[in-house]
C-alpha cells in the first residue's frame, strides 16, 4: 500500500474550511469534501476512503453522530475529529462511539494534521495487511481440514 495515494474525506459545514483543506493537501492526497454528514455518507458509499476527518459542530448531524452512523457499513477508515470548541464530552463520545483515532482542535496546524494523517494511514495499512494474512490463513486452514477429512475417510 506504500504506492497508494491516500484517500481522505474531509467533512465540515464551513465552505472556507473545505476549500482551505483541499488547497493545502490536494497535491499530496486524494481529497474528497462534504459539507455535512448525509453528503459524506453518499461519498463513502461510492468511494474507498482511508481516512475520514470531520468537524464536530455541524448542523443536522454532529461529527460524532456521523462517525457513529457509518461505523457498521464503513469500519475500516481511520477517523480524526476536529473541533473549534474544547468540548470534552464530544471528545469522549468520539472515542467511545465514533472510534476515532485522533482528536485535533481547530484551527488545525498543517504539519500536525499531516503527521496525524501519515500515522493514521500507517495503522490503516497494517490493519489491511493483517486482514489479508488472516484471510489467507483461513483458506489454508480450510484446505488442510478438507485434506485431513479426505485422508480419514479413505
Amino acid at each position: 500500500m506504500s504506492d497508494t495515494k491516500i484517500n481522505i474525506l474531509y467533512v465540515d459545514d464551513e465552505m472556507n474550511n473545505l476549500v482551505s483543506f483541499k488547497a493545502t493537501f490536494r497535491i499530496k492526497y486524494n481529497i474528497f469534501i462534504a459539507s455535512g454528514g448525509e453528503e459524506a455518507i453518499k461519498i463513502l458509499d461510492e468511494n474507498e476512503m482511508h481516512i475520514i476527518i470531520t468537524d464536530q459542530r455541524m448542523p443536522g448531524m454532529t461529527g460524532v453522530e456521523f462517525l457513529e452512523r457509518i461505523l457498521e457499513k464503513h469500519p475500516d477508515p481511520m477517523r480524526i475529529l476536529l473541533t473549534g470548541y474544547s468540548d470534552l464530552n464530544a471528545v469522549i463520545d468520539a472515542v467511545n462511539k465514533g472510534k476515532i483515532f485522533h482528536y485535533l482542535s481547530k484551527p488545525w496546524d498543517e504539519e500536525e494534521l499531516d503527521s496525524t494523517i501519515q500515522r493514521a494511514f500507517d495503522i490503516y495499512s497494517k490493519r489491511k495487511e493483517e486482514q489479508a494474512i488472516t484471510s489467507k490463513l483461513a483458506v489454508s486452514n480450510d484446505q488442510l481440514e478438507f485434506l485431513l477429512r479426505q485422508k480419514l475417510l479413505s
